[in-house]
């Protein structure tokens, strides 16, 4: 392994890394043994030849298919265009061949030919009805679609530069339930989606997304090719993600879309019961109170009874799918037929959930989009995924998860919680140049794992200062206070600029970048005025430019080198109290005598906290500060948790002591 790795690093120009080697030896050992492993590797680490090393040597020894998920579209790209490719040539002389990788998504990612062809279908879209302009602004992305189809040669939606809307990438893709498949679709030989898979049945490392990971496990079919390594990059993501594709919704103008893609193919009274439901959806959704539901009302009930057994007889009228060469026929039976499941089935499941809270949450939300409020979605999502996780995935197959941020409070147990993984017995080992090795439980069904921490390149105590505010009060309900603000511009003025400010929300960022922007001379730059990989290019561009912003912005900013040396946090990043999810999640652990905040809030507030203070330190020659605002990190109980969770920066409470050092670093 220490040579073939020595090879791939050279094939990259890189140099050997410290916990690199650890984490490839570490890796190895899982897939040997079949015993799953957590791997906690800071920046720096060169974790994507750590683990494609021995993925690599199994497929092509064994003959064996390893799946590669990533959350990113970033990471995706990185391992498919660069790392992937120059480790294939470097390692085919050692292993006798050269490897084979491919990259495979949903099919919802590819152009579908027969579409484009054929046009999507003319259904009733709320949106349309909310913004004036969304008409044309729809067209004009339409027709940007079919000039790049003529250009294209993977039909992947990832490489449309810049992107369009899902409404408009709804025009011209399909889901796996509308798709006619490949021997019917008059497409099929050239089907983007089927080429995609069957490179992908070819290859020895497929590389996809969580999203995908997820589908592979939710649904009766298989999507991905026969494996038996999955190897999770960006694992903290992980949780959230299957969540995501676990979560189904209802809206009126789901039904409605329904009741136009029935048209002409059912009896007027059946549609006209689909048409009422529609009506009934909108009507009491308006009516009901946003948030959680803990109990069904009444007419929610009676709406989605009503809505279930219309999408039911629909359904039933369409009746079993028939062999027929009228292609067209064909395809407006199964666009029609994968709408009405869908309203049926979440309608079936909302209606449970009330029985089963154990299992389902419910929750009725209106997002405002661009300023414009859209109407009301009824969703449900699963209460946890671990579950599902420890059957459909760990139960399948060895699983190597790895991330920078795993070990929160200084253990894996919070997330190996979630992963449906039984707890450690004592915090996550650093490595001392192996693998540390946990003994199984005795338990056959309760699935083996190891964690390990390979720890980082950087020398954090050198080169990284934690400050925490705690002088300033704690934050309140009502905005950034002037002492905060002030504190910002201090900071900011001692920096020269070059601040990323992470905020809890957007009306926060808006907030500090309106009160600054006539306090300091340095430019400020907002997340919302521009797409945000073009932000970030122009804050990595000007070394006296400051970039503020939210969630994105915590995980997906890279900017190593001196327009990155300080990171400021405006208070520690717990999930909202109204949160439907989380505060379902929270009384849950509660109910069986946990410490659900502790469980669900803190731990949430601490990945969160770690991902954003790693993107402080991007090289071995970046220093800087990472400064926490909210002096709850170091005066309440659940701080030290939190700070547990943080790289170990030289820490210090002290305004004066970091604005010199700040100040110091701009010279």
């Amino acid at each position: 392994m220490k040579e073939l790795l020595a090879t791939a690093v050279e094939s990259v120009g890189g140099t050997e890394r410290p916990g690199q080697l650890t984490m490839a030896e570490a890796v190895q050992k899982a897939i040997r043994t079949g015993s799953h492993l957590a791997v906690q590797a800071g920046t720096g680490t060169g974790k994507s030849l750590a683990y494609l090393v021995p993925a690599v040597r199994h497929a092509v020894e064994k003959g064996k298919c390893v799946v590669v998920s990533t959350a990113t579209i970033a990471l995706q790209r990185q391992l498919v265009d660069r790392d992937l490719p120059r480790l294939a040539k470097s390692l085919k002389g050692a292993l006798g061949r050269e490897p084979t990788f491919a990259i495979l998504k949903g099919r919802r990612n590819y152009l579908c030919l027969h579409r484009l062809d054929t046009g999507a279908p003319d259904e009733p879209d709320d949106d349309m009805l909310f913004d004036p302009f969304a008409v044309s602004a729809l067209g004009r992305n339409v027709k940007r679609l079919f000039e790049w189809s003529s250009e294209t040669e993977t039909g992947d939606r990832d490489e449309l530069n810049p992107g369009v809307p899902d409404q408009a990438w709804r025009q011209v893709s399909v889901t796996a339930k509308e798709c006619l498949g490949k021997d019917k679709c008059p497409f099929g030989t050239d089907c983007y989606a089927e080429l995609a898979r069957a490179e992908a049945g070819r290859a020895d490392i497929v590389v996809t997304n969580h999203a995908l990971l997820a589908i592979d496990a939710l649904q009766g079919y298989q999507v991905l090719p026969e494996h038996d390594v999955v190897i999770i990059d960006e694992a903290h993501e992980l949780v959230d993600r299957v969540t995501s594709v676990a979560t189904s919704e209802l809206t009126g103008g789901m039904v409605s879309a329904a009741v136009k893609r029935c048209g002409r193919q059912l009896a007027e009274d059946i549609v006209d019961r689909l048409e009422e439901a529609a009506e009934g959806i909108r009507e009491i959704f308006d009516d009901l109170p946003q948030g959680r539901l803990d109990q069904l009302p009444r007419p929610l009930e009676a709406v989605l009874k009503v809505t279930r057994d219309a999408a039911h007889t629909c359904i039933t009228a369409l009746g079993p799918d028939r062999s027929t060469k009228d292609v067209d026929s064909t395809t407006a039976r199964r666009q029609a037929l994968a709408l009405l499941e869908e309203i049926h089935d979440t309608s079936v499941r909302m209606l449970e959930a009330f029985d089963h809270q154990d299992r389902d949450v419910v929750w009725l939300s209106a997002d405002v989009i661009n300023g414009n409020p859209r109407p009301p979605v009824l969703r449900v999502a699963p209460l946890g995924v671990a579950g599902l996780l420890r059957e459909r995935l760990f139960a399948e197959c060895t699983t190597i998860l790895t991330s920078a941020t795993l070990t929160l409070g200084g253990s894996f147990d919070a997330l190996a919680r979630q992963w449906g993984l039984p707890v450690e017995a004592a915090p996550a080992q650093k490595a001392a140049g192996t693998a540390t090795d946990i003994a199984p439980p005795a338990d056959d069904d309760v699935p083996s794992w190891d964690g390990i921490d390979v720890g980082s390149p950087f020398s954090h105590e050198k080169s990284g200062i934690l400050y925490v505010a705690r002088h300033l009060p704690p934050p309140g309900r009502d905005g950034l206070t002037p002492a905060f603000l002030d504190e910002l511009e201090g900071l900011i003025n001692a920096a020269g600029g070059r601040t990323l400010g992470l905020f809890s929300s957007m009306r926060a960022a808006k907030q500090a970048t309106e009160a600054l922007r006539d306090r300091i001379e340095h430019p400020i730059l907002c997340q919302g005025e521009d797409s945000t990989s073009l932000l970030v290019s122009k804050f990595a561009e000007d070394e006296a430019t400051c970039l503020f912003g939210t969630l994105s912005l915590w995980q997906g900013v890279d900017v190593p080198g001196p327009s990155l040396q300080l990171v400021v946090v405006d208070r520690i990043p717990f999930p909202r109290p109204d949160d439907p999810l989380a505060s379902a999640r929270q009384r849950a652990i509660e109910s069986r005598g946990g410490n659900g905040f502790l469980t669900v809030a803190a731990t949430h507030a601490a990945l969160l906290l770690a991902q954003g203070a790693g993107r402080l330190l991007r090289s071995n020659d970046d220093r800087g500060v990472v400064a926490i605002l909210d002096s709850r990190l170091v005066t309440a109980r659940y701080g030290g948790f939190l700070r547990a969770s943080l790289p170990p920066f030289w820490t210090t409470y002290d305004p004066g002591v970091v604005r010199g050092a700040l100040a110091r670093l701009n010279k």
